[in-house]
């Protein structure tokens, strides 16, 4: 089923396998290699596992483009870029260290600068990506990494795949208009959106300056959580993911530069053509977009705050059953309505890594210093002293967690590092620990009445 938003076309679903085509009959019948495409097309599969995993699994795409994507330059290694970390073992750009730590709003650049001498104010999403944490190495295919970005400038014969992992991509702040491969997704804030691992896409910026986070991960894809007892439905219902339909440009004789991300580092190739030239494709390994107002919040209708588990949208498991390398969790509007409950999350260790950003509103945890645009990683926490006092006096009755306040977590079983980039950028907070500084302690020994 195919859906109109905007001025996109994308199709429902998720995990299915889709068809779609800019030409009528582009996509050839009854078999995917003909010795001659329609139009003139070459056919080019695009795998994302291997060969023989189990068909449950298996993904892979048919594109059938009007020139396959081998035809480039060679690839040069771009100049350094120090904060795009992703080998983190490497304790020359990481730290690995046991304290809470929270960021101000990243500052978003200045609008697009039109002045010939100061190109280099003028960042497209490439370059305005930074590390703030991780852990694994890409080149033997485990684990994640962790990056804001934050762009001014639209990505101009330019298109960018990532040879590491997949993204996932939460804008915070203006919309992403991304071209990729099978089509074209427009992404607003309190959307996300994920280019599996290996697709090329461009970004441009319909607003101006950008800011966001991405989530990537170097093992696997993306997944529906199992909802297990809560049973068929809820959660991030897969009929509310959308995949773009197809879109081709026929654009020769030009300048184009296909940026690579391999193991950590840039590369750079050469092309005289459009990379975005596919006419059609049949698959399921596709890029999807999913908007978080559809999340269908399960909670408790008793007593006790829920685990956060029950707010993942999405998964990439390890090979640990029940560990996750990463989850995509949020905290969206909702109602509390627990009785004799301390309703915000509470104080806990966790063993598993837990990153914090917040795309708008507030979070119910945090009365002040946790803000749109800012971030968080956690060891052992809790709420506030502010929070704590309010919400262990106040009376219980039902109240929500206000419309438009929405909060995410990016959730690993692995250790994550800090990067040299994150410890030392301007945002970053020094007295996070002030938070929990003035925590009373109200034991009596002599009354063992909860009231």
């Amino acid at each position: 089923m195919e859906q109109k938003h905007l001025e996109y076309k994308y199709m429902n679903g998720f995990g299915n396998h889709f068809s779609s085509e800019a030409l009528p009959d582009a996509l050839p019948k009854n078999q995917n290699s003909p010795q001659k495409c329609p139009y003139g097309l070459y056919a080019e599969q695009l795998s994302g596992t291997a060969f023989t995993v189990d068909r449950k699994h298996n993904q892979r795409s048919w594109l059938y483009r009007i020139r396959p994507s081998v035809s480039h330059k060679p690839f040069t290694k771009v100049a350094e870029k120090t904060d795009l970390v992703s080998q983190f073992g490497n304790t020359n750009n990481v730290s690995y260290i046991p304290d809470q730590i929270r960021w101000d709003p990243f500052k978003l650049l200045s609008p697009l600068s039109l002045e010939k001498d100061i190109p280099s104010q003028n960042i497209n999403f490439i370059y305005g990506l930074h590390t703030l944490a991780g852990a694994g190495d890409p080149s033997v295919k485990n684990g994640l990494a962790i990056h804001i970005y934050n762009a001014n400038h639209d990505m101009v014969d330019t298109a960018f795949y990532n040879s590491d992992g997949d993204f996932l991509i939460v804008p915070q702040h203006g919309r992403l208009d991304i071209t990729t491969e099978f089509g074209r997704i427009m992404v607003s804030p309190c959307e996300i959106v994920v280019i599996p691992r290996g697709i090329k896409f461009a970004v441009n910026l319909p607003d101006g300056p950008s800011r966001g986070y991405v989530l990537e991960v170097f093992v696997g894809h993306f997944e529906l959580p199992d909802l297990g007892p809560i049973g068929a439905n809820g959660l991030a219902n897969p009929r509310d993911f959308l995949s773009p339909t197809a879109f081709f440009e026929e654009k020769t004789n030009c300048d184009y530069t296909i940026m690579n991300k391999y193991v950590g580092q840039l590369f750079a190739a050469k092309q005289d053509h459009s990379p975005f030239d596919v006419v059609a494709w049949h698959g399921n390994y596709v890029p999807y977009k999913y908007d978080l107002n559809n999340f269908n919040v399960i909670g408790s209708i008793s007593f006790d705050h829920p685990d956060p588990s029950i707010f993942t949208v999405l998964t990439c498991k390890s090979a640990f059953p029940g560990s996750a390398i990463a989850d995509f969790v949020i905290f969206s509007p909702r109602w509390l309505v627990q009785e004799h409950t301390f309703r915000p999350p509470y104080f806990h260790r966790n063993c598993m890594s837990e990153f914090m950003g917040l795309i708008q509103g507030k979070y119910d945890a945090k009365a002040k210093g946790f803000l749109p645009g800012g971030a968080s990683h956690m060891t052992a926490h809790g709420p506030d002293t502010t929070t704590f006092e309010k919400a262990s006096n106040e009376e219980l009755k039902p109240t929500r967690i206000p419309d438009g306040a929405i909060a995410f977590m990016f959730e690993s079983f692995l250790m994550l590092g800090i990067t040299t980039w994150g410890l030392s950028c301007s945002e970053l907070q020094k007295n996070y620990n002030k938070a929990w500084e003035d925590l009373k302690s109200y034991f009596d020994p002599n009354n063992c009445s909860a009231n």
